[in-house]
């Protein structure tokens, strides 16, 4: 079954505490982003701000140009899964091992215009593949490139059971085609956290799904 996460990106703890409470009645698992300043153009919430309630499952989303240097800080959280980005500094392979040692997922997420095989040699080392179509440290406004579903085909060639995910756009008018796709895991910012109802917007996206025959 796909998975639909609601996203916190949030550039304060104030903001964070309500885009957590916004959807903690029906996330049972939620995408956080972090952005430290320079690898995206906004510096967003610090990892000692970072919490989630009990029993939903948190994936971390680390905008940062070097990931390395924090990634005692993540591992101390205690989430299920850590996402760097392939565009990022240091040596992933010892990050993915520290991580891994902890009993935490990992995960590498490509910008637009960064190619598959750019990872390719990594992926025996990655439990998640992030495809990135939104705006770097900002909730909400960005339009989804369908186009980038091409990355899921090559991906999947290399190792099929690898679990992909979707960042940037995701709204019910293109949750279908995400998820005939092959996304496994949709992360939607502002068609939820801007909704009137955000329950609602959630559940509408959950029926789409459920109404889309998956790969």
């Amino acid at each position: 079954m796909v998975d639909i996460c609601p996203t916190i990106d949030a550039e304060n703890s104030e903001a964070f505490r309500k885009q957590i409470e916004r959807v903690a009645s029906f996330a049972h698992r939620i995408h956080i982003d972090l952005g430290d300043g320079n690898f995206t153009p906004n510096r967003l919430v610090e990892i000692p701000e970072v919490w989630w309630p009990g029993g939903v499952r948190a994936d971390l989303h680390v905008m940062y140009e070097r990931p390395a240097e924090h990634v005692d800080e993540l591992i101390a959280l205690g989430p299920q899964l850590i996402i760097v980005h392939a565009e990022s500094e240091g040596e992933f392979g010892a990050f993915s091992e520290k991580v891994r040692r902890h009993g935490i997922e990992v995960g590498v997420a490509l910008l637009q215009d960064t190619p598959v095989d750019l990872i390719k040699p990594a992926l025996g080392l990655v439990d998640h593949v992030l495809i990135f179509s939104g705006n770097l440290g900002y909730q909400g406004g960005s339009e989804a490139d369908l186009g980038l579903i091409e990355k899921v085909k090559e991906i999947k060639a290399v190792r099929s059971t690898i679990e992909i995910g979707w960042d940037g756009g995701a709204n019910d008018q293109n949750v279908r085609q995400l998820v005939a796709g092959g996304i496994d895991v949709v992360n939607v910012g502002g068609f939820i956290q801007q909704a009137q109802n955000a329950g609602k917007a959630y559940e509408s996206l959950m029926a789409a799904v459920k109404a889309t025959p998956q790969m």
